[in-house]
């Protein structure tokens, strides 16, 4: 069998050649970097807070009583934040009304002011009329645990419901105008149509709700204080362990703050993301 004098070259894959492999290296250095800083900022807090400090976090009554209303209240939290996200990201999403832009734009300031400036506002509309009306109709706020979760709510949704309107606007409207051809009416095609096929977005909002409302602090010194078995949560517990020279106790509980936080991301991610 006679061959051809000249071959022709072998297509090379742009993932397998030198510059893509080149490419992708630079990436994931960027990657490492990144993890290997925190894992260090990590390592070096474990190595300080020492096995003592530990184990007299996980014996202290009063830091598991301040872990417990933490868990409590961002659990709240989330419930709460998803109930305004996800109509209020629907509707940023879909209609155009006047003042948009405006109101867009309002839903993004906790994201943008600092967080201690919601526990200054919120000590301060407490001391108007309208605030004290609420106080005597019952709702107290200042210096309770309900507080507590009004401050996690209004620093954290935000950021669900940024993330639940890039979601919707990820999806075709059209999509929902077919559903409503075949019968089904605007609510219909929000439940059947749009709300499934944003629950990716839905779960990731709820992690970014859950994630920035648990470790707030700022606004919980100012709004509710730090009493404990009262308005104590672990970011204050670590604020009042540094506050007298505990520095070690300070740091078992922020690396018991964050191995909870990292199981929580994962869980959620694991159980949540991977159904989609």
């Amino acid at each position: 069998m006679n061959r051809p004098l000249f071959s022709e070259p072998r297509a090379t894959s742009p993932e397998t050649g030198l510059h893509g492999r080149l490419f992708a290296a630079s990436m994931l250095a960027f990657v490492a970097l990144f993890v290997f800083t925190l894992l260090a900022i990590f390592a070096a807090d474990v190595s300080y807070a020492g096995r003592q400090a530990m184990g007299e976090v996980l014996r202290s009554p009063e830091i598991r009583a301040a872990l417990k209303l933490s868990l409590w209240t961002t659990g709240v939290t989330v419930v709460l934040g998803l109930l305004f996200a996800v109509p209020m990201g629907y509707a940023l999403s879909r209609y155009r009304f006047p003042g948009h832009a405006l109101v867009d734009s309002i839903v993004d300031l906790p994201i943008i002011l600092p967080p201690l400036v919601v526990g200054l506002s919120l000590l301060v509309f407490f001391q108007t009329s309208a605030g004290n009306w609420i106080e005597e109709a019952g709702l107290k706020f200042v210096f309770q645990r309900k507080g507590i979760i009004l401050c996690q709510w209004l620093v954290s949704a935000s950021f669900g419901i940024r993330a639940i309107k890039l979601t919707f606007d990820g999806i075709d409207p059209r999509i929902e105008h077919v559903a409503m051809t075949l019968g089904c009416t605007r609510a219909g095609a929000f439940f059947r149509v749009a709300l499934p096929m944003a629950r990716r977005g839905i779960v990731v909002g709820g992690i970014l709700i859950w994630t920035r409302a648990f470790g707030i602090f700022g606004p919980l010194m100012v709004f509710v204080g730090a009493v404990r078995f009262r308005t104590e949560v672990l970011p204050t517990t670590v604020y009042l362990e540094q506050s007298v020279g505990r520095i070690e106790v300070a740091l078992a509980v922020t690396i018991l703050m964050l191995v909870l936080a990292a199981m929580a991301l994962v869980a959620v991610r694991t159980l949540g993301l991977r159904q989609q």
